[in-house]
């Protein structure tokens, strides 16, 4: 299987879909190219809607469309869509349930050195504070084919966060998906890894790196920030008591906050939160930021042996 972007499996799926259901509509803000959108419209010309670099009115479009029976993909970069078109979001789509999905493409840093305007790091912290609105971030190829084809056939409406560049894949094609569940990845002993979206690769080979030094990781690839699998995670966080998430995201509000607040009332339990800093990020690309701020699998497994030994 050739690595592709999320994004592109996305497509794929919708395509699919699409063939057997016409009310699957795509609406996009002037990002067609970079969502991959571009086979969708050539399938379905009539069933892509450009609406332009206008992030609020295409969430509304798309809640109308919705109402009138259609089942609305707003596709939008995930810096803007998270952002400026926040009180759409909570009125117009969140409020009344109605059956929108917002996908937030090119997330993270998936921008590089276009910088801190076209980061995408607090979309976790503000969409999750919104009820009735599930938030959604996928590993790969194989687990975003998986959330795309519970979502189109679903009725409610979430956010979905998808990177911009093709990624290693972490799962078999034949794993066992449960959607809003942890996937258990390895069983270990002494330090349980979280990862979420395309930061779950890099805890993957960290837990490598951990076993050449005889440290055993139980590692949980996490796809569903809200609702969040709160006893999958406190299950294996109270057997194993030192516990390392890691996000593409700020430190504040995303996967490290959810855990953080579930195992507050657990006494002994070490956690530490690896993510992006309260603050304007270097420029560079992916990996070169990764690197600088700690979330490549290198950096992961010294904090795992940092926790470990009580630094």
């Amino acid at each position: 299987m050739n690595n592709i972007p999320n994004s592109k499996m996305m497509c794929n799926v919708l395509i699919e879909s699409a063939k057997k259901d016409k009310n699957i509509l795509v609406l996009t803000s002037d990002s067609r190219g970079s969502g991959k959108l571009a086979d969708f419209a050539d399938a379905f010309p009539e069933n892509i809607i450009e609406v332009g670099i206008a992030e609020q009115n295409i969430v509304s479009i798309g809640a109308g469309l919705a109402h009138s029976g259609k089942r609305a993909f707003v596709v939008s970069p995930a810096a803007f869509l998270s952002m400026r078109s926040i009180e759409q979001v909570k009125v117009d789509v969140a409020y009344s349930e109605t059956n929108v999905k917002l996908v937030g493409i090119s997330g993270g840093v998936s921008y590089g050195a276009l910088g801190m305007t076209h980061h995408s790091l607090q979309d976790f912290a503000v969409t999750r504070a919104i009820p009735n609105l599930r938030v959604y971030c996928p590993a790969d190829q194989v687990e975003t084919k998986k959330l795309f084809e519970q979502l189109v056939k679903d009725d409610k409406p979430a956010y979905i966060r998808l990177g911009r560049n093709a990624v290693p894949i972490c799962y078999d094609e034949n794993y066992s998906f449960e959607i809003d569940k942890a996937t258990i990845i390895t069983e270990g002993k002494d330090i349980l890894l979280i990862g979420i979206g395309e930061c779950l690769n890099e805890v993957i080979k960290a837990g490598k790196y951990l076993e050449e030094d005889g440290i055993s990781s139980t590692i949980l690839g996490i796809h569903s920030i809200k609702p969040l699998d709160t006893k999958t995670i406190l299950k294996y966080s109270k057997e194993i008591k030192n516990v390392i998430s890691v996000e593409e995201h700020s430190i504040y509000g995303g996967l490290g906050s959810a855990i953080a607040e579930i195992l507050s009332e657990e006494i002994g339990i070490k956690q530490r939160i690896i993510g992006l800093p309260d603050e304007a990020l270097v420029t560079g690309n992916s990996k070169e930021i990764f690197h600088h701020y700690g979330l490549d699998a290198k950096s992961i497994y010294e904090s795992a042996k940092d926790l470990l030994s009580g630094k």
